[in-house]
């Protein structure tokens, strides 16, 4: 009876898996090239210690020379993985280009890009670039936009690549009369507003960048992290860098993803954290606005 039962059990597990279904391992990136920008502090800069320490080669971005060399060699000195600095002003879409082609030069092949870097003000102040532009929207999102369209040739050349947008559940539909901030009031809503470009700019460019073996999403890491940037705005932090690190690893290493999908903090895909991002429309305007803002057109 007891041999009848396990055989009957057996047969059942056949019936149920699917005919050639093999189990899908995670994403290694052992031996892989990294680039996380925002990496010399904050959630960033754990990052690239947890991708190094798999193996992969990291490359480092920030302002701040002496911070990004100090995590070059804490990851040279412990034996896992490698990495080098590359300095980036994203203040200025002239050097975010610059950053962009000295990553291009160096790495013809790229097989995962973190957009993590971002500055946030809870003042009711408004801030312009180097360019004029709102600050948030700057470097925030515009430097993203211009890092997805010049890098995509050697996240091409990689495939199968990803690209993880680090966006917000704290997103704010975008003013296209006012994106820039400028009425009274409206800088309250700027980092919101950079958020859900991240967002919309996923959801409108995943198809086309999927068909070049690219897979493209945004996600939300953790809820006000204790990081520097939170701590600076006055507000409690909520949660761990750690808890945002592990998120953020757990998707980059998931083996399948749904590309232009939003990941909240328990890995479940959204299409947006707002509907806005959803609308044709309002990503076809997003689309425009970063192509004539950056000089960068959409492929």
């Amino acid at each position: 009876m007891r041999c009848s039962l396990i055989g009957l059990l057996s047969a059942a597990l056949v019936v149920l898996l699917p005919l050639g279904a093999v189990a899908q391992e995670p994403v290694s990136y052992a031996g892989k090239t990294v680039l996380v920008t925002g990496s010399t502090d904050g959630l960033g800069r754990e990052l690239a210690r947890s991708f190094a320490a798999e193996g992969a080669h990291v490359i480092v971005h920030g302002r701040n020379a002496d911070r990004g060399q100090a995590l070059v060699d804490e990851i040279t000195a412990s034996g896992k993985g490698s990495a080098r600095f590359i300095a980036g002003d994203f203040s200025s879409m002239q050097a975010v280009r610059e950053f962009a082609d000295a990553v291009a030069v160096s790495t013809p092949k790229l097989d995962l890009l973190v957009n993590n870097a971002g500055v946030a003000f809870n003042d009711g102040q408004r801030r312009t670039s180097q360019d004029g532009h709102e600050l948030q929207f700057a470097v925030n999102y515009l430097a993203g936009w211009v890092l997805v369209h010049e890098l995509r040739p050697a996240l091409k050349a990689a495939a199968p690549s990803r690209i993880i947008n680090v966006s917000s559940g704290s997103s704010a539909p975008i003013d296209f009369d006012d994106v820039m901030l400028e009425t009274e009031g409206a800088a309250a809503r700027g980092y919101g507003q950079s958020k859900q470009a991240q967002a919309t700019m996923t959801k409108a460019l995943a198809p086309a960048f999927l068909a070049d073996g690219i897979t493209m999403i945004s996600l939300h890491p953790a809820t006000l992290m204790n990081t520097t940037m939170v701590k600076g705005i006055g507000i409690p932090p909520r949660t761990t860098v750690q808890e945002g690190v592990d998120h953020v690893m757990g998707l980059a290493r998931a083996p399948t993803l749904e590309a232009g999908a939003f990941y909240l903090e328990g890995g479940e895909p959204r299409d947006t954290m707002d509907p806005q991002g959803q609308d044709p429309e309002a990503q076809a305007k997003l689309l425009a606005l970063s192509a004539e803002l950056t000089g960068v057109p959409a492929d």
